[in-house]
């Protein structure tokens, strides 16, 4: 059995869940479901990370204990598994007794490799990222780019990491992709980076400045930096650290860490160069996504165009969120949410073609085959056909461009769509036309695929579909890629339209 893992990056909790973390989530989400369906033996991880100057602040000013406000957002994003209907099978918080011991662990192993040593470190911190930032990073009037503010000047005693030591090495398992990162541009992008000259990073910071962190190994005046904290996550996230390091053990390295690009230093840079520090294996693929965009404009709370992914849930349903999100953005690049435009997905590809489809099929086998499943046949060419999308959206898949994956699976409705009006299967049975009964056998076999490529995207609506083709055993479905699924005399039942039509 093939094992995949696949993370996201974990939000700092100073500010609720946004769409684009939504974006990030829902991608990994998608990608545990499609391997689940596959037979692969699957974990998907997410969480929070908690420490740092920006939150010990963030509580003071609001008067409160640090840990108690951190709980306040943890909570918030914890409960996107319900809102946002996500499978994930563990969530890590960074102040959490498991991550700690994992996190002092990867230290220790580091430091007795002679990758860590004490020095002092005078440079451009950014409150807002967390992080130094050299001169030839900040924008022509002096400010980080990602914040639009002048980074304090600090100097101070910190232990550091040699990342410089291990800048040829990661170059050359980016090259030679065995650690993928995707897309190609991101890829060059951190080969392009890696080129100028990796330096070696802060690792840490004095307790009288930031008092609110893990403590460092052997030494309790300084707690550690963000890069040996939350990075540490994928691996304490599988009991690294732990009594029992078992599933370490089976699913470590990770198939996938899903990222935004904002972070792809940190990711294919920092945290490979721990790796091999602690002789540790690569990750296999680092999957880059963009930014999402509001009606064609950064999203600023200024402007008030900030979408809130739980009001569209409330209001639309919570696979519609999840279906424009993974088709209409980009995987791997920047995108735009429109309010405008999501009601023409919508109509146009949900309601219009996705669920009429499933209600004309249904409704025809329950008026001319008394709502039952007629006897396996198989029209090659048809399902030929059919397959030959599946193969088109499982290849996109693979290779992170889950956009195209759900526009072959709309081709698919297309098709089946286009067949039942060549066909005209109410022509047939007014005719007595015993070819009927073939013409929607293969129309339900199209449905029950339909089903299966939907369910990574929209589980809730591709368990509708197979609830109506008497499929209701979805604790262990799995994508069995054979012609004739469907039990000769099953009963099919038409439901409730999928996807009423929005008037707005």
């Amino acid at each position: 059995m093939k094992k995949f893992y696949v993370t996201t990056a974990i939000p700092y909790v100073n500010a609720a869940p946004h769409i684009g973390f939504a974006l990030e989530i829902i991608q990994a989400d998608t990608l545990a479901r499609y391997h689940r369906l596959r037979g692969d033996e699957t974990f998907f991880l997410t969480g929070v990370d908690e420490h740092g100057v920006k939150l010990y602040d963030t509580a003071k000013e609001a008067n409160m204990d640090t840990q108690s406000y951190a709980d306040v957002y943890a909570d918030k994003f914890k409960a996107l598994k319900g809102v946002l209907n996500l499978s994930n099978d563990d969530f890590i918080r960074t102040t959490s007794e498991r991550h700690k011991k994992g996190a002092k662990k990867l230290w220790t192993k580091m430091f007795e490799k002679g990758d860590i040593y004490k020095g002092s470190y005078k440079g451009n911190y950014c409150v807002g990222c967390e992080s130094f930032i050299l001169d030839k990073d900040l924008d022509e009037n002096g400010f980080c780019p990602n914040h639009k503010k002048k980074p304090v000047v600090l100097e101070e005693e910190n232990y550091f990491f040699k990342l410089s030591k291990y800048s040829a090495r990661i170059s050359d398992a980016i090259k030679k992709d065995e650690m993928k990162v995707v897309p190609e541009s991101r890829k060059n992008e951190i080969l392009n980076l890696i080129e100028s000259g990796f330096n070696d990073v802060s690792f840490s910071r004095p307790k009288n400045v930031l008092p609110w962190g893990i403590d460092v190994p052997n030494d309790d005046t300084q707690v550690m930096y963000v890069w040996c904290d939350a990075l540490t996550n994928y691996i304490t996230g599988l009991g690294y650290g732990s009594d029992d390091e078992k599933l370490f053990k089976k699913f470590w390295p990770v198939s996938a860490h899903i990222i935004g690009k904002d972070i792809l230093r940190f990711h294919a840079g920092v945290w490979i160069g721990m790796l091999l520090s602690a002789e540790i294996p690569l990750p296999e693929a680092v999957y880059v996504h963009g930014f999402v965009t509001s009606e064609g404009q950064k999203m600023s709370k200024s402007l008030g165009n900030v979408v809130d992914p739980l009001g569209y849930v409330e209001k639309y349903g919570v696979d519609s969120l999840r279906y424009f999100l993974m088709k209409e953005i980009p995987t791997t690049d920047d995108g735009d949410f429109s309010h405008k435009r999501f009601v023409e997905v919508f109509n146009s590809e949900l309601a219009n073609n996705l669920g009429n489809l499933v209600n004309r099929v249904t409704m025809m086998t329950e008026r001319y085959l008394e709502a039952k499943v007629p006897s396996k046949t198989e029209d090659k060419e048809f399902s030929d056909s059919v397959f030959g999308f599946v193969k088109n959206y499982e290849l996109a898949v693979e290779r992170f461009d889950l956009k195209t994956a759900l526009e072959n699976m709309i081709y698919l409705v297309d098709f089946g769509n286009k067949y039942i009006d060549e066909k005209k299967p109410w022509t047939m049975a007014k005719n007595g036309d015993k070819g009927v009964d073939d013409v929607l056998y293969n129309l339900l076999e199209l449905l029950r695929v339909v089903a299966f490529l939907v369910l990574p995207v929209m589980p809730k609506t591709g368990e509708k579909i197979l609830d109506q083709l008497g499929i209701t055993d979805f604790e262990n479905l799995r994508f069995d890629k054979k012609w004739g699924g469907l039990k000769t005399g099953g009963a099919v039942k038409k439901g409730d339209s999928l996807f009423p039509r929005l008037e707005e």
